[in-house]
């Protein structure tokens, strides 16, 4: 079996939430190296107070966390959900990877993304692969780039469910770090109206907008580069946000904002140890559990104000 190695490079004060981040990609294979405490660490740990040279060098001012995943578990994937976490963190980093450059992503991830049936009435087609739609599904043609959002993980398979389930015909939607864009493409070709995405990174906004006009969604389709929602006035029908725990917490206490009366707030993106901090969050802003979805170590919720 082959393996990547992704190193992440952070702000050695952010070492503590970027290796929680980090841990959402893969629950296994992760070490990090963070020498600002060394003369101490050796003596708590090791016990000694000689010290290689070596290592006395060592930048004191960032952490680099190490993530090891197999070629069979898509790694280009993890790298695009990475930046966008980091990014939706406000967590300035360096991810590189120890066999896959910039120039070659374009044809490498490709190997790892199939066509992918979502509940009962999705798919999700890379753009260059053929689907026998016998089943007359609603087809969802997707090149995700450097962008998070192919259907492949389990957030956004959990997301796409609750979406099945709650968009209805003529509703409208707005996604917050809409990636790639595939949650707001799906809720259009599902039935709402109308969707708006938001991203902070240039990058997703322009894949999702690439997206969009592949689907022939242009014009029902929006995507904007902003602060999660300092762009957004609207109130939409269903708001979703397949992001991490820590951010879904900051929502909760503004997302009504951009609620109307009996709106549903999907959210995605948690992992289990942390489904304890995010309930307890719906409970101090009002907020009640009105679905949800377990899938490996991830949950989603869809959730309406009480």
């Amino acid at each position: 079996m082959d393996w990547t190695e992704i190193k992440i490079k952070v702000p050695v004060d952010c070492t503590e939430t970027a290796e929680a981040i980090a841990n959402m990609a893969v629950p296994y294979g992760i070490y990090v190296e963070d020498y600002s405490n060394l003369e101490q660490d050796a003596l708590d740990i090791a016990h000694i107070d000689m010290i290689d040279e070596e290592l006395l060098k060592k930048d004191r001012t960032v952490s680099i966390i190490h993530i090891y995943i197999s070629d069979e578990e898509n790694p280009f994937e993890s790298v695009a959900y990475l930046k966008e976490r980091y990014a939706a963190a406000g967590i300035d980093c360096e991810i590189d990877t120890n066999s896959i450059s910039e120039a070659e992503w374009a044809d490498n991830w490709k190997k790892f993304f199939k066509t992918t049936e979502i509940g009962e009435r999705l798919v999700i087609r890379p753009s260059w692969e053929e689907y026998d739609n016998k089943d007359n599904r609603v087809v969802l043609s997707i090149d995700p780039g450097a962008a998070f959002g192919t259907g492949t993980h389990a957030t956004t398979r959990m997301c796409l469910g609750l979406l099945e389930r709650y968009i209805y015909p003529d509703c409208t939607m707005l996604d917050i770090g809409s990636g790639s864009g595939i949650l707001s493409i799906a809720g259009v070709l599902l039935g709402s109206k109308h969707a708006d995405g938001v991203d902070i990174d240039p990058v997703a906004v322009k894949v999702a907008a690439e997206n969009a006009a592949m689907n022939d969604m242009s014009d029902k389709v929006s995507f904007i580069k902003g602060d999660l929602c300092d762009k957004m006035t609207d109130k939409y029908d269903v708001v979703c946000a397949n992001i991490v725990a820590d951010v879904i917490i900051s929502l909760l206490e503004n997302v009504e904002n951009f609620m109307k009366d009996n709106s549903v707030f999907i959210c995605s993106g948690i992992i289990d140890i942390r489904e304890d901090d995010v309930k307890a969050a719906f409970k101090k802003f009002g907020f009640e559990i009105i679905d949800e979805e377990t899938m490996e170590n991830w949950r989603a919720f869809a959730v309406k104000k009480i």
